[in-house]
Formats: C-alpha cells, structure tokens, sequence
C-alpha cells in the first residue's frame, strides 16, 4: 500500500496521467507517444505534491517509476521559468550516486524535454572535466544531472552557478550515504538557495538520510509505498557463506552453468582488482567473462 503524510492541505493522487491538466499538452502527448499509461503508485502520489510545490520524500524500491515522479514536474517548472541565458543555469539539479543512474535518468529527462526545448546535460565522473565545463559554461541547460564529486568540480571551475537553481533532486540518497558521499552531497546542497523546491527519494529512510531530510527539506509531505526498508518482493534472495575466496569460485564454478542456462550472469564484487581477479578465474575456467569497473 502507500502512506501519505504532512502537514496541511495534500493534493490528491491521480488515476490518469490525462488528470494532470497542470503538465500541459505537448507534455502529455509525449507521455502518450513514451507508452507511459497509468501512473504507478509513486507517481500516481508524487506529481500532483511536487507540481503544488511542495517538497516531498519518496520512498520506493526502484524499478517503481519514481525518475518520471520528479522528472515531469521539473520540466514544467523549468518551463515556468524565464530562459536561461549563457552561463546562467541549471533552473533544476537532479544529484544521483553513479554515473549509470545519471545517465538513466538523464536519458528520461531528454526524452520528455527533447519536444519542449529544455535542455538536459549530464555532469558525472569518468567522462572529460573539460568538456563538460565547456557544455555547461557556454550552452546553459535549464536541467543538470550529475554525481557529487563531479558536480563540485564543476562548481569550483565556475563552470555555472546556481543562482537560478529553484528545483533540487537528490536520488536513491540512501545510496549516496551507503557509498560515503554525505560531505559532498550536503556540500552541493549547501551552494543551491534555501528558497528552492527540494524532492528527495530513497529505497530506504536510514536515520542518515532522516537527518539530511531534515536539514534539507521544509515541511515536506512523505509518501511511503510498500514498507520502508522492506526487500524487493520480485528479487528472490539466498545468502550462502564461504570461509574463504577458494570456497567461493568452487562454489561459482559449479552454478554457474545452471544460472547462465536460465539468463545471463551479473557478479558484483567489492574492488576493482577482485572484479578483474575473479573475471580471469572464471574465464581461464572456461566461462565467457567480461570485466567492466570504474
């Protein structure tokens, strides 16, 4: 089920995104020509708190729908704007913990924004500084999508100010913690203006990012689906303990013809050099492996 709480008057969830008259037509047909058809239940409670400029706390597994939650609602504030001149921008900053959910999420922005002439630019570790400063201090995007350390090394260069930055994101912040971002998330949270409008999502609500919510948010009205903190029902979990990492690839070895017979195989590992330890003993086993790591 979903849980909504808050102070004051909360607006009521939608049945159809046809409901959410505020988003505009050509926003609607592009949600139409996306296949999008029925809000999920995040999005369904989500957008009409965002869009009556509330701040909000989502908590939704992923794979819930929630990037569209806060994604629609920003392109029609940023369209509410005046238009950003060189230099000027972001109007919206969408902060994620990886490079591969910014992308995800970019991708979506793009593609609802693409029809309403917003552009979106994605600002993430890996990819060249200088390129990306040289997109963000001469083209503007009115919507900015990136990971923390990145973000700040955009700030310092003064490749744009957030002056005009009214709409804040921050995505799977659980994550962001878990993978020790918290000085640099409360650092970029610390250069946008306290009157912004602030959407924070999360799988779970850990007393870290309770305490961040707190900080970072005013008044926000909380939608909870499913339990908070509950395991993905639609991933089936065995824990299996090893004493040592012979035990493992033993182990690994011997399932992984009955896995790779139903689908292929992820194996996530902790470091760099175990990721490219184990994909050689695999391959050298005779598995097809790849490796792929920051």
């Amino acid at each position: 089920g979903v849980k909504v709480s808050g102070s004051g008057v909360i607006p009521a969830p939608v049945r159809t995104f046809a409901e959410l008259n505020s988003l505009g037509r050509e926003l609607l047909d592009a949600i139409k020509r996306h296949g999008y058809e029925i809000p999920s239940e995040i999005q369904s409670q989500a957008i009409p708190i965002i869009m009556s400029g509330r701040d909000a706390i989502g908590i939704a597994k992923t794979g819930s729908g929630k990037t569209a939650a806060f994604v629609l609602p920003l392109l029609v504030h940023a369209m509410d704007q005046p238009r950003i001149g060189q230099s000027e921008g972001p109007i919206g900053l969408i902060v994620a913990p990886t490079r591969e959910l910014a992308h995800q999420i970019a991708h979506e922005a793009k593609r609802f924004g693409k029809s309403l002439g917003i552009k979106v630019t994605l600002i993430v570790g890996g990819d060249p500084k200088f390129e990306q400063y040289k997109a963000l201090r001469d083209g503007g995007a009115e919507i900015v999508v990136g990971t923390p350390g990145r973000l700040l090394d955009m700030v310092k260069m003064k490749a744009c100010t957030f002056k005009r930055c009214t709409y804040l994101v921050l995505d799977e912040a659980d994550r962001m913690f878990d993978m020790g971002f918290e000085p640099q998330v409360r650092s970029v949270i610390g250069q946008i203006r306290p009157d912004r409008q602030t959407a924070l999502f999360s799988a779970t609500f850990k007393p870290m990012v309770e305490r961040l919510a707190s900080s970072a948010l005013r008044d926000p009205v909380r939608i909870v689906v499913g339990s908070v903190g509950a395991v993905n029902e639609n991933v089936k979990q065995i824990v299996e303990v090893f004493g040592n990492d012979d035990q493992k690839l033993q182990w690994l070895k011997q399932r992984i013809p009955q896995l790779s017979s139903e689908g292929g195989v992820v194996i996530f590992a902790l470091t760099r050099g175990g990721c490219a330890e184990l994909a050689n003993n695999l391959r050298a086993a005779g598995f097809p492996t790849c490796s792929i790591h920051g």
